[in-house]
């Protein structure tokens, strides 16, 4: 064969035919479907808001959250309170910033530090296996069949509560279930080709963890990363509504609701509706958000798909629903 008629053939042999995959960068893909989810754009928003609301709302509204004033105390909304004010002359606006600034900083903390150790954890026994993950998971599970709530009531009338110890009490018992999805993703992935390729080739058990399976388990430990700052911010509301949360002067949501519940039904509506409200909302922005994490990182939404397919996901945003070109 003349060599032009070869260097005219080498692209049609390369090109994919019907029903092989178009490559495409899985990062990538994976922006462009979380950035078409509805889901994210409203979760992000809400929690871009509430940021603000929180951090930046003290420097333009500025209120005394720290000395008690009987003689403003229980003012409806008005003027110079637009939210009224509490049983302790506390302006209800300013200690709402002052609350989900408490309430996010343990719930971003909380996440950073179960993150950590719950993948650690978890990766080191899947990938071990054996004598050494049963005795683990045995530990791991000595501790899941405490229920969560009643030994962190136990822990908290042991210690002194405060915001540190309170991100060391929620995060000792939320890394247990991260480190369970770590572990089984690890587990799934371990019989996979690419792992062992790799062991073939002499990669030692920490190259492997750190090339090859963590971040092929990225999905889940981002996704739990997600859920466990609602779960904290839950967390600490239920322990400030029980009387068991930050001392005062500090504040947060749950402290607020259990204070103004016993004035509810006696008209004084602000004190209940504003943090419960800011509550609800935090949380359903952090689930949304978590929910279009996992969509986006959904292995059946990066199956390997033909051309024409990744053709008309590039175009709509949208997985190939059997739709005629």
């Amino acid at each position: 064969m003349p060599a032009a008629e070869i260097t005219r053939a080498a692209p049609d042999a390369a090109a994919p035919e019907a029903g092989e995959v178009a490559v495409r960068g899985s990062g990538r893909l994976i922006l462009s479907s979380f950035a078409r989810n509805w889901q994210a754009r409203i979760g992000i928003g809400l929690v871009l808001l509430i940021v603000a609301f929180c951090f930046l709302g003290p420097v333009l509204y500025r209120t005394n959250q720290v000395t008690v004033n009987l003689n403003i105390h229980d003012l409806a909304p008005g003027g110079g309170h637009p939210l009224g004010t509490d049983d302790t002359g506390y302006d209800v606006l300013g200690r709402l910033m002052l609350g989900g600034q408490s309430s996010l900083e343990l719930g971003f903390a909380v996440s950073v530090i179960t993150t950590v150790v719950g993948t650690v954890y978890g990766a080191v026994a899947g990938l071990a296996g054996g004598i050494v993950d049963a005795i683990m998971m045995r530990v791991l599970d000595t501790f899941l069949a405490i229920p969560a709530l009643v030994l962190l009531l136990v822990l908290v009338n042991i210690f002194s509560p405060n915001l540190i110890i309170l991100i060391a009490l929620i995060s000792m018992l939320s890394w247990l279930s991260v480190a369970r999805l770590v572990r089984g993703e690890v587990l799934s992935l371990r019989p996979r080709d690419f792992v062992l390729a790799a062991r073939m080739m002499g990669s030692t058990r920490n190259r492997l963890l750190r090339r090859h399976l963590l971040p092929n388990a990225i999905g889940v430990i981002v996704v739990s990363a997600t859920f466990t700052i609602a779960d904290a911010i839950l967390y600490l509301s239920t322990l400030s509504f029980l009387g068991l949360g930050l001392p005062p002067p500090h504040a947060d949501w749950g402290t607020m609701l259990s204070n103004g519940l016993n004035d509810l039904f006696d008209g004084y509506w602000w004190l209940v509706y504003p943090p419960a409200v800011l509550l609800i909302i935090t949380l359903i922005a952090f689930s949304l958000i978590g929910d279009a994490i996992r969509d986006s990182l959904d292995v059946r939404l990066q199956r390997r798909l033909p051309v024409r397919t990744c053709a008309w996901w590039r175009r709509t945003g949208r997985p190939w629903r059997g739709r005629k070109p």
